[in-house]
């Protein structure tokens, strides 16, 4: 969606902005209510309230901003691989501030991925030197880099508070810092744009905003954050068979192999990551 937005004369952070002002709404109605319904979440949200919302900054951010900004530079299908590096950062940071000690075998998934990805970008460097493709790669990895940060520390904020509550108040936090960043960046615009544009805005605000950031947050709480972002490696997949269709991008057999790389890397963590979930026997 981001990449056919682009198509209709729209800026990264006007994009960005009108995605999170329309996501807005639906994250300050559902903080309320559920401050509402639980009283001891408005005591923990006071307690944990600067934690939340630097948690909230980099995750949908900085972590956003840089994605998208990336895109300008790399096509949708190289972003996806590189972006999912996510997970090896999620493993390392996992064992830095929680102490989750990574297995030999996550590290041998962890050299599968990077090497995919070097595969992939030097594939994609070959055939579009005239992309700055060195910038947008950058760009895309830190993105990769701010967004695990913020699992990680959404797991240690969840396990203290509910996890509906600390989503939509961090949400909003992130999407009150965009609308303040495009007010300073183009004084706030809102209606120079092709409809299409505020079509594929409210788009992304539902289907990959605020419905995602529930999902993964609720994931989070209940199988960890390195499951959780393990799990997500379905999304290159996904983006390469959509962009293919939808955008007309095309891979090379360079580029296959890298997402073949970087796809087994990151399943090689589900099989020695996955936890089973315990069952009680009567």
């Amino acid at each position: 969606m981001v990449k056919l937005a682009y198509l209709h004369d729209v800026d990264a952070i006007s994009l960005l902005m009108l995605r999170m002002l329309m996501s807005l709404p639906f994250f300050i109605g559902l903080l309320i209510y559920f401050s509402s319904t639980e009283n001891e979440s408005i005591i923990q949200l006071k307690r944990h309230k600067w934690s939340i919302v630097l948690l909230g900054l980099m995750g949908y951010y900085v972590a956003s901003l840089l994605d998208l900004v990336g895109l300008q530079y790399i096509d949708a299908s190289l972003e996806r691989i590189i972006i999912f590096i996510y997970p090896t950062f999620v493993v390392i940071l996992s064992y830095l501030f929680l102490g989750e000690k990574a297995k030999f075998s996550q590290l041998i998934a962890i050299i599968l991925a990077y090497l995919g990805i070097t595969i992939a970008f030097y594939g994609n460097m070959a055939i579009n030197q005239e992309q700055q493709l060195v910038l947008g790669g950058a760009l895309v990895i830190g993105s990769a880099f701010f967004y695990s940060l913020y699992l990680v520390g959404s797991q240690a904020i969840i396990a203290k508070m509910n996890s509906r509550v600390y989503n939509a108040a961090a949400m909003t936090t992130a999407c009150l810092a965009i609308l303040i960043h495009n007010a300073l960046i183009n004084g706030f615009n809102l209606f120079d744009f092709s409809m299409w544009v505020y079509i594929y805005a409210l788009m992304m605000a539902i289907l990959a905003t605020v419905l995602p950031s529930f999902l993964i947050v609720e994931g989070i709480k209940i199988i960890g954050a390195n499951n959780n972002s393990i799990i997500g490696t379905i999304g290159p997949v996904a983006t390469i068979i959509l962009a293919t269709m939808l955008l007309g991008e095309h891979l090379n057999s360079t580029q296959l192999i890298g997402s073949a790389l970087v796809i087994a890397g990151v399943l090689y963590l589900v099989i020695s990551k996955l936890k089973r979930p315990k069952t009680n026997q009567s």
